[in-house]
């Protein structure tokens, strides 16, 4: 052996049997052709043309929007502006006031509506039950603490007590508790 041959190499296998043998990837092929798009997720082919913008983007629909049913000329519960209920909280009652902030969008909002209509029937003479849209009132509904929808205030006619306020849809039996027992 001369003194300037090289040793052979060191297969890394045969040194370290407990490493396994490095993972060559397979090669890549492309898929061309195969995708398809979804008829529900792409815009239809006249919309590919124009340019985007908000403007020239049409609207779809998933569902037709709710008419407001909850909410009618013929219904005790009556939607007021803030200043209304500002002016009927400062002025002079002989019944609690029911306060409910709430949205037309908000599925509980709409149950809460039905079981406040059912209690402005029941108390027709004996409480004043009105209704806040919190998107039309937004600055006032923030200065009354709105966080959650439905959230409704029960303001009582004597100024020395102090008001309730719940958040979310509670019973009917509850609202009436809270009617007889702390108004």
């Amino acid at each position: 052996m001369s003194l300037l041959q090289l040793p052979a190499p060191i297969n890394p296998s045969l040194t370290h049997p407990a490493r396994p043998p490095p993972f060559h990837f397979p090669p890549v092929r492309a898929f061309v052709g195969i995708h398809r798009q979804n008829p529900i997720f792409s815009p239809p082919p006249a919309v590919k043309e124009r340019p985007f913008a908000p403007s020239t983007e049409p609207r779809r629909l998933l569902c037709k929007p709710p008419r407001g049913k909850y909410i009618q000329d013929d219904y005790l519960v009556k939607k007021l502006s803030a200043e209304e209920v500002q002016d009927l909280v400062r002025g002079k009652r002989d019944v609690p006031l029911v306060i409910d902030f709430y949205a037309t969008w908000c599925g509980p909002c709409i149950l809460m509506a039905q079981e406040l209509e059912m209690l402005a029937v029941e108390r027709e003479k004996n409480a004043i039950i009105v209704k806040v849209d919190t998107d039309d009132e937004y600055e006032f509904a923030r200065d009354m603490q709105v966080r959650g929808l439905p959230t409704l205030y029960f303001i009582s006619p004597d100024p020395k007590k102090e008001a309730i306020r719940t958040e979310g849809l509670i019973p009917l039996q509850m609202m009436r508790d809270i009617l007889d027992n702390d108004m």
